[in-house]
């Protein structure tokens, strides 16, 4: 019995209920709004916290998959991000800046290459130029003709995905030290890979951060010095318990190191955590601590899930404000 006046969906335009959104669009004469995923999950957050509607936040999106506005998969995002445009901070009609992220690796089969942890772990490898050597649990879990054809899609780029997703790069990690290269449900080698973790723990290994030579208030996390940090651990004898507390350590460090940074940029001093890499709670746990200690307001969702059962919630309010300034251009327009 509901009528709507504006209709809300994901980018991604495979997902069914994208599809049914742009039919109930046009079926009842209404707007739809495409709403990029990881702005849903940080506005969601934003919303569950009650925050005004002219606030921007710098927003931690660490995810699995997201569609991203470049057609990528995006899951190991930084933006500064509101409700609304804000052009203070550079915010036009979608609502958000994507300031920083992971750099893209290759994602071999793309969504099909989530249920086998050890091809991401070798795509991974590929891209980081370290040889695929037998005495890697990733390589040996994989059969030589496998290996194969994973590396001919590699090197032609065909049905390749690239993807700069904090949700693949543990789940890369969890195949190359040998704790999971083929999951039966979601997230299985990211939990199996937390539980893991020592909590005495505090080493790191290096993140690489630069300046973008696209985005040019941008920036690029380079996850490769961690890769080849990880295999000296492991090729060292270091226990893989001890390698991933120091995995985790070092994506609270990251986050940490990356908003201090915003700050310096933005003057900005709020965080929000969403995005389902964050019902991690040692990770969780970890970067909250980092944040406050620095005096960072850390937000994250209290009354709706940090994962994707808490995006309508996001994607509604983003596209109610576009709805209503989009109602006061044509009021403002029809005046004149």
């Amino acid at each position: 019995r509901l009528q709507p006046v504006a209709v809300a969906y994901d980018l991604h335009p495979d997902y069914l209920a994208t599809r049914y959104a742009w039919q109930s669009s046009q079926s009842r004469g209404v707007p739809a709004f495409g709403i990029q995923h990881h702005h849903a999950h940080i506005a969601a957050c934003m919303a569950d916290n009650q925050l005004d509607l002219n606030q921007v936040v710098i927003g931690v999106s660490f995810d699995g998959s997201g569609y991203g506005e470049d057609g990528a998969i995006w899951g190991g995002e930084f933006l500064l991000a509101g409700y609304q445009q804000n052009p203070q901070h550079g915010i036009g009609d979608s609502g958000y800046r994507r300031i920083a992220h992971l750099s893209y690796m290759p994602l071999p089969g793309g969504d099909a290459a989530i249920r086998r942890p050890s091809r991401i772990a070798l795509a991974y490898l590929w891209r980081a130029g370290i040889d695929w050597n037998d005495d890697l649990p990733c390589v040996a879990a994989s059969e030589e003709n496998e290996r194969e054809v994973i590396h001919r899609q590699l090197e032609s780029g065909l049905n390749v995905a690239a993807t700069s997703s904090m949700g693949r790069l543990f789940d890369a990690v969890a195949s190359l030290i040998g704790v999971r290269h083929k999951v039966n449900f979601e997230a299985q080698a990211a939990i199996e890979l937390e539980a893991l973790a020592v909590p005495h723990e505090s080493g790191e290994y290096p993140f690489k951060i630069s300046q973008s030579e696209k985005e040019l208030d941008g920036y690029q996390i380079d996850v490769n010095p961690v890769l080849e940090s990880i295999l000296k651990d492991l090729r060292s004898g270091v226990h893989i318990s001890e390698i991933s507390a120091r995995f985790h350590n070092s994506c609270a460090r990251l986050t940490l190191e990356m908003c201090r940074t915003l700050r310096s940029n933005t003057g900005l001093q709020a965080v929000a955590l969403s995005g389902g890499v964050w019902q991690n709670s040692y990770l969780l746990k970890k970067t909250i601590a980092l944040l406050e200690q620095d005096r960072f307001t850390v937000y994250l969702p209290q009354q709706t899930p940090v994962n994707d059962g808490g995006l309508s919630l996001g994607q509604a309010i983003i596209a109610g404000r576009r709805w209503i300034n989009q109602e006061k251009e044509n009021v403002s327009r029809d005046s004149r």
